[in-house]
């Protein structure tokens, strides 16, 4: 018995995030095409290099922003408005992605070359953010296999086994967008004969297995779209190459008879997520089908318990034989690429941990003992299992305090001592702020002296003194700025955070920190994720020095910036050992306590991000309601021990609200912001069937491009905003923070805000 072994997608911004660095120096002008390309060859020689020894390698799965768009260009769906571009494919690329591309590239264009950028949303349940495909009835695709191509002919040169990914059609379909009232499915037949064509090509090749990715189906389907699955692959069996469709990130529930009966040649389970499906879809599965199962996690760096996976899994591999596949349970994609390369981390806490590199080992590991017996990998199956077993037994992970604190929660810990409306008036009398209050949402941008001043201090090159020093005085910029701009309600700037949940993470305890742990959010856009390892306490307060001082810079209400404990939980590496509302419920206890420390410092206005309350949603509506009852009473339990007269903000970004617009009401936060800017205020629709209750900023600035906002478009979107909501609870402001962007666009950006918010006011 030989199990092949396989990978769905590997990191593509590489272990020191070559891809970053390559992509905004081409943005900036300061390098050329050629060089960008030359980074993405490289990286992606280097990553089939890491990946050698699987019996099949993914090829495809490298994207300059986006492998969602990626496939958009494939199918040559371009929107109407970067069409009669010229010039090189990428710089269009780019376009579609952020605006614009390079400015060079821009040169025959008038006016700064700007487009409006495609819409970005989360990618399912993931933090990672892809680029919406849009339709009209007018759709037309056109198969583009260049850069599919490119990529295949450059992995013939190595000694891999080459396997194609690319995205199904019902999935590219469901997670686009029509931008008018036509039905994404009528455009089905067309898509698929672009699609057949694109599999011929590939065959000519000498391609042999392609990957074609279809998560879709771990989602709730109605008739139409099962339908859609059934006529798809139908038409797409008679290609000459073998099609293994992946699913992953969930259960296939009730689309498990449908997919163990597609006409392909082989399906990838997540069994990380659906590890009891696994026997009875074999049970289902017709005798010539490979399963791939998915038995690595492919979204968090915990060692995997090999014994206990091999105790699963022999009896399976006993069954299937050669028809069973090993895999990661999604694309590697989501997690860091090496942890050799962290040598400061606590030993013992990087023995818990494997990153890409070490989840295939892990992968090699298993296929060796289901192939030649336990006794071939003896001594690493021993290696692993000591680590599984020392994390299980810390002292570091268990903290009895803690856990007492969390049977002290009782509902009234996240009720406001008054109603909204009771709320509201307190708060106004208070900080009188106009109407159309204008404000931003948190951070300013990070400009390269803030950098060398974090780099120096880590390096021991000047002493906290001189950091903080240089600190105050970024925050004294950003508080100067705000006021000559006009802003009303200002904010210090973040000047001293390296991220929005790294920074508090640092402070709290039961938190590790890797120095190259990084993983792409969007385009050149990369988080380090902290890591949640043990039970989490607040040994001190952790902003409010920061926050008293930028007050006391100025007379206008300065908001106190907080990450909210639903947005730490789910962009941390969390602990896999206890259930995610027990993990929660810890970040809550501890933030709130920062919340009250603030409100004593004497600030009145605090904004607690929930920016991925939304992206933690299981993928089945079923199961909503669960997850939404921990989510939000862990916000309320945060937020809501403070005077009425304290205005507490949330923000969130960058995904869907409308099907659960009634749980974020029941946060209860006085003011919330949302991203709005690039759906051109669709995100509001949920407004006309549900009246919310308290104050919302719909974001008017798309912070994700360089374009600048002009007055007249930021008031053309805050009227349709004020046909869904009284003028007198709306907020003007961009729908993220600045902290990516120049102050050379971002100053121009926010005076056009403040100049709408003026005129707004005298309408």
């Amino acid at each position: 018995m030989m199990i092949t072994t396989h990978n769905l997608g590997f990191p593509r911004i590489g272990a020191k995030r070559e891809l970053k660095f390559a992509l905004e120096a081409y943005w900036k002008g300061q390098s050329s095409l050629e060089d960008l390309k030359q980074v993405g060859k490289s990286l992606r020689q280097g990553n089939w290099a890491l990946q050698s020894n699987l019996d099949l390698v993914p090829v495809g799965d490298f994207a300059f922003y986006d492998q969602v768009l990626d496939m958009s260009f494939t199918l040559g769906n371009l929107p109407a408005r970067v069409q009669d571009f010229h010039g090189d494919p990428l710089d269009n690329y780019f376009r579609v992605a952020r605006g614009r591309s390079a400015q060079a590239g821009e040169d025959h264009v008038q006016c700064c070359g700007g487009v409006a950028a495609g819409e970005m949303t989360k990618w399912f349940d993931t933090n990672y953010h892809y680029i919406v495909p849009e339709f009209t009835a007018k759709t037309q695709f056109k198969l583009d296999a260049t850069r599919l191509l490119e990529q295949l002919a450059e992995a013939k040169a190595q000694p891999i086994k080459a396997k194609p990914v690319i995205i199904g059609p019902v999935t590219y379909l469901a997670i686009g967008k029509a931008k008018d009232d036509s039905d994404r499915l009528a455009l089905l037949p067309q898509l698929l004969n672009v699609y057949t064509e694109l599999l011929e090509t590939l065959a000519a090749q000498g391609v042999e297995w392609v990957q074609i990715d279809e998560p879709i189906l771990v989602t709730e389907l109605d008739a139409q779209w099962q339908h859609a699955f059934n006529l798809a692959y139908h038409q797409l069996k008679s290609s000459r190459v073998k099609l293994l469709v992946a699913t992953y990130f969930g259960q296939l529930a009730d689309n498990q008879y449908l997919a163990a009966n597609l006409p392909v040649a082989g399906l990838h389970v997540d069994a990380i997520n659906a590890r009891s499906e696994i026997v009875p879809l074999i049970n289902q599965l017709p005798a010539h089908k490979v399963l791939s199962i998915g038995v690595i996690n492919g979204r968090n760096i915990w060692k995997t318990d090999l014994n206990a996976t091999l105790d699963w899994l022999e009896p399976i591999a006993e069954r299937l034989g050669e028809r069973l596949w090993l895999a990661p349970s999604c694309s590697l994609l989501h997690v860091p690429v090496d942890l050799d390369s962290e040598v400061k981390l606590e030993s013992e806490i990087k023995s818990w941990l494997a990153f890409a590199k070490q989840k295939l080992e892990e992968l090699q590991v298993l296929a060796t003992a289901l192939n030649h017996g336990r006794d071939a990998v003896k001594v690493a199956l021993a290696v692993n299992q000591a680590a599984v077993d020392a994390r299980r037994s810390s002292k570091r992970v268990h903290n009895p305090q803690v856990k007492a604190a969390l049977q002290t929660l009782t509902p009234q810990l996240g009720q406001r001592q008054s109603a909204y409306q009771h709320r509201a008036s307190k708060q106004a009398a208070l900080l009188q702020l106009p109407q159309y209050p204008t404000t931003t949402i948190g951070s300013f941008p990070q400009t390269a002296e803030i950098r060398q001043a974090r780099r120096q201090f880590k390096a021991g090159e000047i002493d906290h003194a001189a950091y903080q020093a240089a600190m105050k005085a970024e925050i004294e910029r950003s508080v100067r700025e705000q006021e000559a701009l006009g802003l009303d309600v200002l904010v210090h700037g973040e000047a001293e955070r390296n991220d929005m949940v790294e920074y508090f993470g640092e402070q709290l305890e039961g938190y590790a920190f890797s120095q190259f742990g990084w993983v792409q959010s969007y385009g050149s856009r990369c988080v380090k994720p902290p890591i949640l390892f043990g039970d989490i306490s607040r040994p001190k307060a952790m902003t409010v020095e920061w926050i008293k001082y930028a007050q006391s810079l100025t007379n206008k209400p300065m908001k106190g910036m907080l990450t909210g404990p639903v947005t730490i939980l789910n962009w941390s590496f969390v602990r896999d050992d206890q259930p995610r509302a027990v993990s929660c419920y810890q970040v809550a206890l501890a933030i709130r306590e920062e919340v009250l420390d603030l409100e004593k410092a004497g600030i009145r206005v605090i904004q607690i991000d929930e920016a991925a309350l939304r992206e933690g949603l299981p993928l089945r509506k079923s199961q909503w309601k669960e997850y939404l009852n921990w989510a939000v009473e862990s916000f309320r339990i945060t937020a809501n021990g403070v005077q009425d007269e304290t205005q507490i903000h949330t923000h969130m970004c960058y995904s869907e609200f409308n099907d659960i617009i009634a749980s974020i009401a029941e946060m209860d936060a006085d003011v919330i912001t949302i991203e709005t800017s690039r759906s051109d205020m669709e995100l509001l629709d949920a407004f006309d069937h549900f009246k919310y209750p308290n104050e919302i900023g719909p974001g008017v600035y798309d912070i994700h491009s360089p374009n600048i906002p002009t007055q007249a478009h930021i008031v053309q979107l805050m009227q349709k905003a004020a046909e869904r909501i009284p003028a007198e609870r709306l907020w003007v402001n961009p729908d993220c923070g600045l902290k990516t962007r120049q102050w050379t666009e971002v100053l121009p950006a926010l005076s056009n805000m403040v100049a709408a918010a003026k005129t707004l006011r005298a309408a």
